[in-house]
């Protein structure tokens, strides 16, 4: 009898020391889901986001620390139901821990609940309207933005029309606009972005105007505003083929005047798009330096297409903001957990304490920081977070304004 126990102790220890060695050489996995519009009107976008991305994670050979990096996607296509679907999917069936990426605001807003629900930090790149912003407010912590607010982001657009007025570079015959947006949210708070601003500086509205994300008929919509003679006419669209539709029937049309195409320079190759019709037209978008140029020849090398600074820019930059904050995770609580990183975010980064910059690695902007007046939006100004308003000559887009940036002269076409 008592020989049976001792064997049965034996097999039992020998058990547990064998199931101990095995967890000890076993691979560490974090699961990370990276977001965006992969198929679909803004699939443009979402390619560039998502080169940027993995380029960064190529960078570090898709490990941080001891835990390897297996990549989840998530397809949003523009769609907020089926985004926050994909979501759903890839946390209650594909383990998903966090997610990096995000093109739109309307499908972030759906998927707010659902982080605080299961608990997954996210860090955008590209939703940005105000809802979005309240959504995330209202239980904080689990989503870092890195697009500012229209109302934040956009003002230097109604800057440089005054800065063009009083130097006589630009004499409208009227101060009257024309607004058009896709009809979602990030087009709506865009809107009103735009009109808060333009009556600072004395303008009209006298159209306003929402068209649905992929259409590509818009000679009515011109035609009228041609009609109307407005001499500003101003419009934000994600889709690759609205905004380039967009451009080149204005040219078709024949307007005269000051044309904003906002979010054309989000589609990396839109000079294919539009050619020479969108000489001219002004938006507002980071743009290459010899800083980032390194990203720029990578991604032509690895993915086989011209990217954009923004989408695929941002989309290196927040990867590079994850890996950061994952680091710091595994330094201070000795694993790399979905909570974890949320104690870095609440902790370190919404305090400031934590950013990343230029010193870090980022290719685009300065310094992406955040404060408790400023979250879940990151600082906006010269020294952090900051976008030029650029303009478009023979496939190029070049800062105009404001002066400390400026590339080339305005000219108006």
């Amino acid at each position: 009898m008592r020989t049976k126990r001792f064997l049965f102790i034996f097999i039992a220890a020998t058990v547990l020391i064998s199931f101990a060695a095995m967890n000890a050489g076993a691979e560490k996995v974090f699961k990370l889901g990276t977001m965006g519009p992969y198929t679909g009107p803004a699939a443009q976008s979402g390619a560039n986001q998502l080169a940027g991305t993995k380029q960064k994670f190529e960078e570090i050979g898709w490990k941080i620390g001891d835990y390897k990096i297996e990549h989840i996607m998530i397809d949003s296509q523009s769609d907020p139901a089926k985004g926050a679907s994909a979501f759903t999917e890839a946390v209650e069936r594909k383990g998903m821990q966090a997610v990096v990426g995000g093109w739109h605001s309307s499908v972030a807003i759906a998927c707010a609940d659902l982080e605080v629900k299961y608990g997954i930090p996210h860090i955008s790149t590209g939703a940005a309207a105000k809802p979005l912003t309240e959504k995330i407010k209202e239980v904080p912590g689990y989503h870092l933005k890195f697009w500012s607010m229209p109302a934040m982001g956009t003002v230097l657009y109604y800057q440089f029309f005054e800065h063009l007025i009083k130097t006589n570079q630009w004499k409208p015959k009227s101060k009257q606009v024309a607004l058009s947006a896709e009809e979602t949210d990030w087009g709506r708070d865009w809107v009103v972005a735009a009109k808060d601003n333009l009556k600072k500086f004395g303008w009209e509205i006298v159209a306003e105007d929402y068209v649905q994300m992929g259409q590509t008929d818009f000679y009515p919509l011109l035609s009228r505003y041609k009609n109307m003679g407005v001499p500003l006419v101003m419009t934000t669209n994600t889709a690759a083929a609205s905004i380039s539709a967009y451009v080149k029937q204005i040219r078709e049309l024949g307007l005269k005047g000051v044309f904003v195409s906002d979010g054309l320079t989000w589609i990396g190759e839109w000079y294919k798009l539009t050619g020479r019709a969108s000489n001219g037209f002004l938006d507002l978008n980071a743009v290459w330096t010899p800083r980032s140029e390194p990203l720029r020849k990578n991604i032509k090398k690895n993915f086989g297409f011209d990217p954009t600074p923004s989408a695929c820019g941002f989309g290196y930059d927040a990867a590079g903001m994850f890996i950061k904050i994952a680091k710091r995770a595994i330094e201070k609580h000795k694993e790399l957990t979905s909570q974890t990183i949320l104690k870095v975010m609440k902790d370190e980064v919404m305090t400031g304490k934590l950013t990343y910059g230029w010193d870090d690695g980022a290719a685009i902007m300065k310094e992406y920081k955040y404060t408790p007046e400023t979250y879940p939006d990151p600082q906006t100004d010269a020294d952090h977070w900051f976008m030029p308003v650029v303009q478009f000559k023979s496939g190029k887009q070049l800062a105009v304004f404001p002066e400390s940036v400026k590339m080339k002269e305005f000219e108006l076409k």
